[in-house]
């Protein structure tokens, strides 16, 4: 632990990339290979599932502390983590130990079985064996919030130094269902023959937001243009006779969305396919309010199957009779797409995502200001000698969403942030006018810079009304500009509306709050752009 302790030490003190890679390198080529694995998975988003609930932590640590409960709690609105809070008011440790971070890991993996009791009394030993650098990290795995300033990629290109491979044959090794408590490092990494788990899908190529005038991308007939979904982003794998479903993040959804396992009926093994999940009303995708009861369900009731039945809309092609596609240029992958899946049935589950034909960016541009009657974000654009390559590369993919939606609206109520932001209030509630009353529509917490939450911070404290628990109702004085990429009927929420998205962009201290809009504005707007 005081070795991966360290290594936390090393990757907190430094905002360089480059420092963060080397200390990571390094660790990789000393640690145990336990030691090794485990920081993989943490890294990767495998944590050991939680035994102890956050509210027996706040008890038992501000026992063992001597602290009265209501200290604690007003404590970690100030440090911003929880672990951190209760690694700070601890007692100095009365022992040590040099046991690796494998071993507590297991310690907390074995909490499940025990009574609580039992869980307190082992949870206490462990918090009197750690100094308060591991003790915090500890914490982090108890309540499963592990979070340090390190991306899987980063942890991927360290994992190249240390071990001469290559980092997108590294990043296609760390994908799929691997289960730390069940491989080993060898076998994850060093093992000759990675891709014997069929259900393993391939690293998502990821495009960036095109902010300049596509006239600067060059000729229009290198580049290839298709909708951008507002969907689900999926990799359907048919491998062995039967199939597995990817979200982008690494999530094995199959059983969520029981029509894609027909796909096996329409194509061969051995094929991979890149696309959008929409729901479908028959002709054209319906809106993500529509997909979002679904995204959640591990099973799908007959009523939802038969309201928001869904398909795959393909855009790429990464594998084909079991050979791997992804180096070859983007119109030989479409093309053999194309192929594949011409002829399908009306009713099979998936379909090749149409391509947007145009012959100058100007043409382009008109067809993407009518993406939203297509139930799309805007367009892609992806040049057509482009392989498909793995997380995030500037050049070759990008996507050219509309402008959003906007509102004006009110904030009413403050709560501060976590971490960086903890002394600062970032998270604010917002609502419109409905006659003389101010009703509440959305909550928003980014999109302004650390120097005006400073300054709204500072107005919060010298004017909060009211205080519930950590949030503060404010005096209605200040106007924001709310983006959002989406509107809908909720019931669930007391205006009727829920938005997708939403983030402050402006902070319009130059008008008044009698100027905010209003509900029947934002009617207005869900009833031309929502559903």
């Amino acid at each position: 632990m005081k070795d991966f302790a360290a290594l936390f030490t090393a990757i907190d003190q430094t905002t360089r990339t480059t420092a963060k890679t080397k200390a990571l390198a390094g660790f990789f080529a000393e640690a145990e290979e336990a030691d090794k694995l485990w920081t993989i998975a943490l890294f990767s988003g495998r944590r050991p599932k939680r035994a102890v609930t956050t509210t027996q932590l706040r008890e038992w640590a501000a026992e063992e502390a001597g602290v009265p409960l209501w200290l604690l709690e007003e404590s970690y609105p100030i440090v911003g983590d929880l672990a951190e809070t209760i690694a700070l008011l601890l007692p100095p440790a009365t022992r040590h130990d040099d046991a690796p971070l494998s071993y507590w890991i297991n310690e907390l993996r074995s909490l499940a079985a025990l009574d609580i009791e039992t869980r307190k009394a082992r949870i206490l030993d462990a918090w009197d064996r750690l100094d308060e650098t591991e003790r915090f990290l500890f914490n982090k795995l108890i309540t499963g919030g592990f979070r340090i300033g390190v991306s899987q990629k980063l942890m991927t290109r360290a994992l190249a130094q240390a071990t001469g491979q290559q980092e997108a044959v590294l990043a296609h090794k760390l994908m799929g269902g691997w289960d730390p408590a069940e491989t080993s490092y060898h076998a994850l990494i060093e093992a000759e023959d990675p891709g014997a788990d069929e259900s393993r899908p391939y690293p998502f190529y990821l495009a960036y937001q095109l902010d300049d005038p596509p006239e600067r991308l060059g000729a229009p007939e290198d580049w290839q243009a298709e909708w951008k979904w507002d969907g689900i982003r999926g990799q359907l794998i048919l491998r062995g006779g039967s199939h597995h479903l990817w979200s982008r993040g690494e999530e094995l959804i199959t059983g969520r969305f029981p029509e894609l396992a027909r796909a096996v009926d329409f194509l061969p093994p051995g094929t991979v396919l890149d696309g959008e999940i929409v729901t479908w009303d028959g002709s054209q995708p319906m809106s993500f309010s529509t997909l979002q009861p679904r995204i959640g369900r591990k099973t799908v009731p007959k009523k939802l199957l038969k309201e928001a039945p869904v398909i795959l809309l393909a855009y790429d092609l990464l594998e084909a009779d079991g050979a791997d596609l992804r180096d070859a240029p983007l119109r030989d992958r479409r093309a053999r797409l194309d192929a594949l899946l011409a002829g399908l049935p009306p009713d099979a589950p998936l379909r090749a995502s149409p391509r947007i034909t145009f012959d100058a960016w100007q043409t382009l541009a008109d067809t993407r200001a009518a993406a939203r009657d297509m139930r799309a974000e805007g367009v892609m654009l992806k040049r057509l000698d482009s392989p498909y390559l793995s997380g995030r590369k500037k050049g070759d993919w990008w996507k050219w969403k509309l402008d959003p939606l906007t509102v004006d609206a009110v904030m009413i109520y403050a709560q501060q942030g976590h971490g960086r932001r903890a002394n600062l209030f970032t998270d604010f509630t917002f609502a419109v006018w409905n006659g003389n009353d101010l009703v509440p529509f959305t909550k928003a917490y980014s999109g302004l810079t650390d120097a005006e939450f400073t300054q709204i911070t500072s107005w919060v404290r010298k004017n909060t009304l009211q205080r519930f628990g950590p949030v503060r109702q404010v005096r209605p004085e200040h106007v924001f500009e709310i983006a959002f990429e989406g509107i809908h009927a909720s019931p669930r929420h007391k205006s009727g509306i829920a938005l997708r998205f939403p983030r402050m962009s402006r902070w319009r201290q130059d008008k008044p709050v009698q100027e905010a809009n209003t509900l029947d504005h934002l009617q207005q707007m869900l009833a031309t752009y929502g559903t």
